[in-house]
Formats: C-alpha cells, sequence, structure tokens
C-alpha cells in the first residue's frame, strides 16, 4: 500500500499525538484514520489514530500579502500540507513516540477496525457511515445495559435531527440482527412535536436509490418499521361525546387512551400533576400522605367511577348514589371537589379550615390551600385524561404485541404532558422492578430538559434519575434527546454510555457538559449538516463523525406512500 505521507520531524511526536507531512498529490480529510509503524530496537510498534486537524501553509512566504506574489510566480515557495493526529491505540502498549520520516498509511479494513477497536465488539451496532464510508459501530454491551446502558442526544430543535437519529439506532437495533432477544423488546416512544411519528410503518415516498444503498452497506433493510401501534389521548371530555383519539391528521390504527379514577387512586398517580413539589416545604408531604389516602380508598373498588361513604357532594345530580347511598365520583372534577372538601371542610375559603384530620395530615391551612389551588388549575388540563365514565385504557407497551409504541402527547397542555410521562414511566419502571416483563425496554423521550431539569424536584425528574442511575440493570434504556444539555439534570447525562452530538448553537458548545469533545469537535458541532452527527462511546478514546441515512420511513404525512389522514379513512368508511 503507498503511504500517504510521513512522521513530521520539525514537529513534536509523542506517543500520543503526532503530525502527517502529506505526500505530492495525496491528501488527507478531518476524521481520516491513518496508522505509522515504527521499530524501536527490536520492538515494532504501530501507532493508530485519527486526523483531527489539517492545514496547508506557504514555506518560504513572510507577509500575507505574499500569497499574491506566489500566485503570480514571483515568490518561490513550497506548500506544505500537514495533518495532526490523535493517537486512538497503541500495539503493542510501549509508550515511545513514533520517529520522524515513519510512512504513515490510510487504515481501511482490518486496520480500520483496529484502531477503532471495532475488532473486540464480539456484538456491533452500526450506528452509521465513517467519513471514508465503512460502516460504524458501537458495542451493544453499552447499549443493552450489560456493561453500560442509555443514549442521549443533544442539537438544535429541527436542524440537529435528534428523533431522527434515536430513531435510527432503534431501526439498527430491531433489524441488525444484533439484539438476539429483539423478538421481546419494546420500545416507548413518546411524540413530543407535530404528528411526525405517526407515520413510522408507512414508506418515505423521498427515499432514493442511493439512500437504499446506504441501508444496504450497514445491512439494514431500507425499510419502515413494521410493527408500531399508536396511541393519541382522547378529543372530548366525560360527557361531551364518543371517545375518539385526537390527532389532526391519522385517524386509523390509532388508539385513544386514558385513565380511569379507580386506576389514577390505586396506582398512585397523583404526585404526576405536581411538577413543583419542592415549591413548599410540605407540600410534597402533603402530596404524598393524600396520594396513599386515594390509594387506600380505592383498593377494593373496580371503577372507572370512585365510591365516598363520608361526603354527599352538596346538590346530588341523578344518578350520583349507587344503591348503597355512596356518592359516586365519575369526572375529575368530582374528585377535586371531594378532595377540597375532605382537606379545607366548610370554610375552603377562610383562615380557619376544617378539614378531615384523617387527610389534612396537621398540614397549616396554608399548605392545604396551595394544594387545592393547584389540584383545581390541573382539571382543564386532565379531565379528558382521568375520567370515571369509562374503563381506563392507558397505553401498555409491556403487554402491547408491537414493538415500537408511539404515545402522542404534543395536543396537550404542558401538566398533562408531564402527566402522561410520568404515569407511563412509573408503570414500566414498577414493571421491570417487579420482574413482570423480562424484555428489553427502550425509552425514547425528547426535550428532557423539560421532565428531568437542572433545578428543582418533581416526581418525574425522579423516575427518570431512577431509570438513569438504575434501569440498565433491569433493562430499561433512556434514549433522551435534549437541545441543551446543560439545563439537564447533570446525573441522567452522565449516566449516558453513548453521547450523540448534532449542531450546536455557539454558547450551548462552551458548556462543561461538552468539554469530552476535543476542542476542533466543538467547532464543528457549530456547522454539521443535517443527518451527521458526533458520536462518542466508551471504547473508542476519540469522537467520531458519522452519518446516517435518509428515513426509511414517512416523518410526516405528506411523505407517506399511504395515504392514512383522517378524510381518507372517513371515505373508506363510507364505502
Amino acid at each position: 500500500m503507498k503511504p500517504v505521507g510521513v512522521v513530521l520531524g520539525r514537529r513534536e511526536a509523542t506517543p500520543l499525538e503526532f503530525w502527517v507531512g502529506v505526500e505530492e498529490g495525496g491528501y488527507l480529510r478531518l476524521d481520516d484514520l491513518v496508522y505509522a509503524e515504527t521499530d524501536h530496537g527490536g520492538v515494532r510498534v504501530r501507532y493508530y489514530g485519527m486526523v483531527d486537524r489539517v492545514m496547508k501553509l506557504h514555506e518560504g512566504a513572510q507577509f500575507d500579502s505574499d500569497a499574491f506574489l506566489v500566485r503570480e510566480n514571483v515568490l518561490p515557495v513550497n506548500t506544505a500540507y500537514v495533518a495532526h493526529v490523535t493517537v486512538t491505540r497503541l500495539e503493542p502498549e510501549d509508550y515511545l513516540p513514533p520517529d520522524p520520516g515513519s510512512p504513515v498509511f490510510l487504515a481501511r479494513g482490518e486496520a480500520l477496525a483496529r484502531a477503532l477497536y471495532y475488532e473486540r465488539m464480539r456484538e456491533r451496532v452500526p450506528v452509521g457511515r465513517l467519513r471514508n464510508g465503512e460502516p460504524a459501530f458501537v458495542n451493544l454491551e453499552f447499549l443493552d445495559g450489560r456493561r453500560g446502558g442509555h443514549v442521549n442526544i443533544s442539537g438544535i430543535s429541527g436542524v440537529a435531527a435528534k428523533t431522527s437519529y434515536a430513531l435510527f439506532l432503534l431501526k439498527s437495533l430491531y433489524t441488525s440482527g444484533v439484539l438476539a432477544d429483539a423478538a421481546s423488546a419494546r420500545t416507548l416512544v413518546f411524540n413530543v412535536k407535530g404528528q411526525d411519528l405517526f407515520y413510522l410503518d408507512r414508506p418515505n415516498r423521498h427515499l432514493s436509490e442511493e439512500d437504499r444503498a446506504a441501508y444496504r452497506a450497514l445491512g439494514l433493510p431500507p425499510e419502515p418499521f413494521d410493527s408500531v401501534a399508536f396511541f393519541a389521548p382522547p378529543a372530548r371530555a366525560p360527557g361531551e361525546g364518543e371517545v375518539v383519539p385526537d390527532t389532526a391528521g391519522r385517524l386509523a390504527g390509532v388508539a385513544p387512551y386514558h385513565w380511569d379514577l379507580a386506576q389514577f387512586a390505586r396506582e398512585g398517580l397523583l404526585p404526576y400533576l405536581f411538577a413543583d413539589r419542592g415549591a413548599m416545604t410540605n407540600l410534597g408531604f402533603l402530596i404524598d400522605h393524600v396520594t396513599v389516602r386515594l390509594a387506600q380508598l380505592a383498593a377494593d373498588q373496580e371503577g372507572p367511577h370512585l365510591l365516598v361513604e363520608d361526603w354527599e357532594g352538596g346538590e346530588p345530580a341523578e344518578g350520583a348514589f349507587d344503591a348503597l347511598g355512596r356518592t359516586v365520583l365519575r369526572t375529575f372534577d368530582d374528585l377535586v371537589a371531594y378532595l377540597e372538601a375532605k382537606l379545607l371542610g366548610d370554610e375552603a375559603d377562610g383562615e380557619g379550615a376544617s378539614g378531615d384530620p384523617r387527610w389534612v395530615a396537621r398540614q397549616h391551612t396554608g399548605t392545604l390551600q396551595a394544594f387545592v389551588r393547584r389540584l383545581r388549575a390541573s382539571a382543564k388540563n386532565v379531565r379528558r385524561l382521568v375520567r370515571g365514565d369509562l374503563p381506563g385504557r392507558p397505553p401498555d407497551p409491556l403487554r402491547s404485541d408491537r414493538q415500537l409504541n408511539v404515545v402522542d402527547i404534543h395536543r396537550l397542555a404542558p401538566q398533562a404532558q408531564m402527566f402522561v410521562v410520568g404515569a407511563l414511566l412509573k408503570e414500566v419502571f414498577t414493571a421491570k422492578e417487579e420482574n413482570r416483563y423480562r424484555g428489553k425496554v427502550f425509552v425514547v423521550l425528547d426535550e428532557l430538559n423539560k421532565y428531568a431539569p437542572r433545578e428543582g424536584e418533581s416526581p418525574i425528574k425522579d423516575i427518570l434519575l431512577d431509570i438513569a442511575e438504575r434501569g440498565r440493570s433491569l433493562g430499561v434504556i433512556l434514549i433522551g434527546a435534549q437541545q441543551t444539555a446543560s439545563e439537564v439534570e447533570r446525573r441522567v447525562v452522565a449516566n449516558a454510555a453513548i453521547r450523540v452530538v448534532g449542531r450546536l448553537d455557539a454558547a450551548e458548545a462552551e458548556r462543561p457538559e461538552y468539554r469530552y469533545l476535543p476542542g476542533a469537535f466543538r467547532e464543528r458541532a457549530l456547522i454539521l449538516p443535517q443527518g451527521a452527527v458526533i458520536l462518542q462511546q466508551p471504547e473508542v478514546p476519540v469522537p467520531q463523525l458519522v452519518a446516517f441515512p435518509f428515513p426509511a420511513w414517512a416523518t410526516k404525512q405528506s411523505e407517506a406512500l399511504e395515504d392514512v389522514s383522517a378524510e381518507a379513512l372517513r371515505d373508506e368508511l363510507d364505502l
């Protein structure tokens, strides 16, 4: 093989880095992988490395304006083409510097695999293509929880393609054949923006033959996901008509989801309505106490409504009592009114509130009123999600027969979004803790800065911290994304074995959370195009720039080959 250059002697060469002078007619690019060999008294050391800086300069020129004289052939100079190489591996590990003049070769095939430690990875997951077109891999053991787990993706919204890369990673996991238990693995995907994820099972009409070839080069089928279930919140509250999914586009194959009042109480979901638990010293204690009381109330009830014996509810409407004279709570507003009566009593608006001692937990009136105010405010946001008119049908990815379960929350108010995310993560994590499901569970959640912010406390943040710190041992893997990692709880980001960066804002790139990237990579993150990301993994000492293919699945309704709009479904039903 012809060398691409030689190790320079004018610049320092160390066991960890060296400079290469590029041969005339050759070239080296950023991210190219190279190797050099030097014989140190009978010990032949091979140095593998990645090019992270390249430059050209005129040797013999003294002033900037000399470039014009060189162009006119007035000033004789030589053009130096040099590249800086960061060493990724030495074989054997004798930390001696390479000799100046040692030939440098491009690393391909086996040499490339050794440069990036691929030959040590027994189960390799394709995660994109390197600069030279060869596949890039990560070790499955750092994805499925055996040696590490979790993926964190950062980048500017709409440019960094965070969700696109997360879905490509899932496509690779499920179809590359590397994940042995792929059939039993389940994925919970929260759809937080638009309805882009409601067409994952439809081919993308804009997929080119070049894109298909890119998938095949990675050993992946250029096809949409073939095992997907879709869920959307109900469009109407109790008493407002039939329960149908709230979706502006697709209706076919979309199931509405909600919780009934008995489930809400029995499963302890009240805390997920309070994102500001730390706002008052005693508020968190009161929330926990009321949650326990509700669970006791609903313990022997089948639902969907709640039955209470210690409240008449003012002037009862027809059907407000059951045959035994117990009050029937049929809506979330009924539950709010009941809790208000239990906590504040008859003087709810006064300073001398007299609630039920079993419920107030000796809390000050101000704490009780703060709780009730927050609960009242939540009613308008969750009354269609938590209801007593129908048996609950929350999404259950662990019992689903589909690999991907897409739960839409983008049309919900922020408080309702927090509730849905918290309730579902709690159920998944509890089921895995109790060993009720043995397969792997992947959770895809964008906007981590909203659900696990750096400052403050909330039950949802607690669940995400549990998943980040203990989830991999239970087989729960978080694929989280955010625009700004600097605003996410440190422990959530720090526990991610695989870190991915798309295009970054200049100010964000200077944050300490990105110090694991060398300076050149932080600078490049400012100009990354869509379809390219920087990936850092534990076994490879340097980041890798990888490109991933255009989505083979539709990312919006206009890209879907088949019409799955509400109008198309109605036309089909009319026929």
